[in-house]
């Protein structure tokens, strides 16, 4: 109840709204936000047999559907079905459109920002929470691309190792705080005494917080490549193959090496031609680009804290 509560806050949903259920009831996704938190408004939800992108777009505008949440997998999909330039019939009906349950690329936000002229959303949701933990605001407020939002009535701390809490602009171990967080697994001692600390449950996510308190996940701990030492965050890499115009999916990954460990390859799925070298040669001023973000909410942090103390 308290997670469908916050989730109805978050985007001020009222017994006007229709939600189009297109995520699987078994999942949290698919129960807590498109469902549950609509019924607890008072709204309207359909629930079609399956998602069928052919299908889609007859149903939003039949039903005059103001909102749905999805996994990006079928932003892609439908995203690869309306055309530039061209809003799709049904689409104006829609108040917002929801991301979670997987990393949103920045440049597929845009584009469907772009055709379908509702703001697209990214929140950050996991089952040991009730799914949704953040989420970025309704116009006025500021989304971030690349951002799963600020913490949306859930406590969101960036943890080092040992437990200790990291500043802004610092990657570390995201960890929650809230009502609608568990207490823990059960029967599984093991588990509880690895992700819980200090109060605190650590997610497995590695992310940073920057100085408004949105949050950027960088990937899983698990999932990060480790090359000869260097750990290096795989959603980075796709995030920065996405910005090539040619460049339709992209997926990174690692394999065993003899001499480092594990070496870093992608896969990518292209519209149109372009060359290996051109598309290595994307890394340097993406990268550049970035560091120089961590630098100035570094910067823009130590300053908060000079101030402070002047006063």
């Amino acid at each position: 109840m308290v997670s469908a509560r916050n989730v109805a806050d978050t985007y001020k949903l009222t017994p006007e709204d229709v939600s189009l259920c297109v995520m699987p009831l078994f999942h949290v996704h698919g129960l807590m936000a498109s469902t549950l938190a609509t019924l607890l408004t008072g709204g309207t939800v359909i629930v079609p047999p399956r998602f069928n992108p052919l299908s889609f777009w007859s149903i939003v505008r039949d039903h005059r559907v103001s909102w749905y949440s999805a996994v990006p997998t079928i932003h892609q999909v439908l995203l690869g079905r309306t055309r530039a330039g061209a809003r799709t019939a049904g689409a104006e009906h829609l108040r917002f459109i929801r991301s979670c349950s997987a990393a949103l690329a920045p440049q597929t936000m845009a584009d469907i920002e772009e055709r379908l002229g509702a703001p697209m959303l990214e929140a950050y949701g996991m089952t040991e929470a009730a799914h949704q933990m953040a989420s970025n605001p309704l116009p006025p407020g500021a989304r971030k691309p690349g951002s799963v939002g600020r913490g949306t009535q859930v406590e969101i701390a960036i943890l080092d190792e040992a437990g200790n809490l990291q500043p802004a602009g610092t990657t570390g171990e995201v960890s929650i705080k809230g009502t609608n967080v568990f207490s823990g697994y059960e029967s599984n001692p093991e588990a509880n005494a690895v992700s819980f600390s200090h109060g605190w449950f650590r997610t497995g996510d590695q992310g940073y917080l920057d100085s408004d308190g949105y949050l950027t996940l960088v990937g899983r701990l698990k999932e990060l490549i480790n090359r000869g030492g260097e750990k290096i965050s795989p959603r980075e890499i796709d995030d920065v193959l996405l910005t090539h115009p040619s460049v339709a999916e992209a997926v990174c990954f690692g394999i065993p090496d003899r001499v480092y460990g594990e070496e870093v390859v992608a896969a990518v799925v292209l519209t149109d031609s372009a060359t290996e070298a051109e598309l290595k040669d994307i890394w340097p001023h993406a990268y550049m680009t970035n560091a120089r973000k961590v630098m100035l909410a570094r910067q823009q942090q130590q300053q908060q804290q000079q101030q402070l103390g002047r006063q």
